[in-house]
C-alpha cells in the first residue's frame, strides 16, 4: 500500500470507542507475525528494540539507529506503523521537529513524542514540554503524519494524575493527533477523551485486565502494549534458562511454536 494510504487509513483507525489494538513489535520477525495475525496498526517499542541491542529502555538507542529500524519494520509489513521516538532524540523543539521530519522520511504513518527528559528519570518542564509539541505538532503537519503526544511524568512518577491531564489537554490545544498518558486510570482516561481529541491506552496495570470492549467504552481511540509482549517473551527467556541450567529440565521447550504456522506468516 502507498505511504499515504497506510497514513490515512491510520487516520481512520482512531475511533473513540471502538478503539484499534496496536500491537508493538520490536523486530522484522515479530512485525510480519502480527500483521499476518490481523493487526491493523503496528507500533514500534523502544524498550523491545532495546532489548535485541543489548541496551536498557530510556534513551539508549541512538536516532539513527530507531530510525533504521523503524524503516525496516515498515518494509516489512503493509500495515501503518507508529514510531516510538522516546523524547525525540533531544531537548530542544528544533531537535524535536527534525526527528520528525526523519520519521516521516523513514515511512512511518505515524510517531509519538514524550515528555521524559530521557536518558534522565525527569521530565520537562509544563512550558518546554508544549513548546516540544508545538514544534512536533507543525513538523507532522508539513510531513502529514500523525502525532501522538505523550505524558509520561505519571508513568515516571514525577507528577500526579492530575498533572498528566493538564499536560494532555494542552497538547490536543496544541493541535496533537493523539494524546497518550500511560497508566492513568478510569476516570482521568474518560478526561482526556472529553477534549475530543483520540486517546490511546496502554493496556498495562489495571487497564490490562479489561478488554478491549471494555477499554472501548471509556471512550479510547487506540489501545497499544508498549514493550509488554516483549518481556512476556523475555520472561518466557529467563524462566526457560534458569529451568534447563539450574535443573537440567528441558520441559519448557514443548511450549514452543508451531514452525509452520510461524514460517507461513513470515512468508506472507
Amino acid at each position: 500500500m502507498r505511504r499515504d494510504k497506510l497514513i490515512e487509513r491510520f487516520r481512520v483507525l482512531h475511533v473513540p470507542g471502538n478503539p484499534v489494538v496496536m500491537p508493538n513489535p520490536w523486530d522484522i520477525g515479530s512485525a510480519k507475525v502480527m500483521a499476518g495475525l490481523g493487526a491493523q496498526a503496528l507500533a514500534t517499542t523502544s524498550s523491545g528494540h532495546g532489548f535485541t541491542l543489548g541496551l536498557a529502555d530510556g534513551g539508549q538507542i541512538a536516532r539513527e539507529v530507531a530510525l533504521l529500524h523503524a524503516a525496516e519494520i515498515c518494509a516489512a509489513v503493509d500495515v501503518p506503523v507508529n514510531g516510538d521516538f522516546e523524547n525525540g532524540f533531544g531537548d530542544s523543539p528544533d531537535t524535536v521537529a527534525e526527528t520528525v521530519r526523519l520519521a516521516a522520511e523513514a515511512g512511518l504513518a505515524g510517531v509519538s513524542i514524550e515528555d521524559s527528559a530521557v536518558p534522565t528519570k525527569g521530565s520537562y518542564p509544563f512550558d518546554l514540554a508544549l513548546a516540544r509539541i508545538e514544534a512536533a505538532v507543525a513538523a507532522a503537519r508539513q510531513a502529514g503524519i500523525v502525532l501522538t503526544a505523550r505524558a509520561d511524568g505519571w508513568l515516571m512518577r514525577n507528577y500526579d494524575q492530575a498533572e498528566a491531564l493538564r499536560r494532555c489537554l494542552a497538547f490536543a490545544q496544541a493541535g496533537a493527533d493523539v494524546i497518550y498518558a500511560p497508566l492513568v486510570d478510569a476516570d482521568t482516561t474518560r478526561a482526556l477523551v472529553d477534549t475530543g481529541t483520540p486517546v490511546n491506552l496502554l493496556a498495562a496495570g489495571e487497564m490490562r485486565d479489561l478488554t478491549a470492549a471494555q477499554i472501548g467504552a471509556l471512550g479510547v481511540a487506540r489501545i497499544s502494549i508498549g514493550g509488554g509482549l516483549a518481556r512476556v517473551t523475555q520472561q518466557v527467556i529467563l524462566d526457560g534458562t534458569r529451568a534447563m541450567l539450574e535443573r537440567g529440565d528441558f520441559t519448557p521447550l514443548k511450549g514452543a511454536a508451531n514452525v509452520a504456522e510461524v514460517e507461513a506468516l513470515l512468508n506472507g
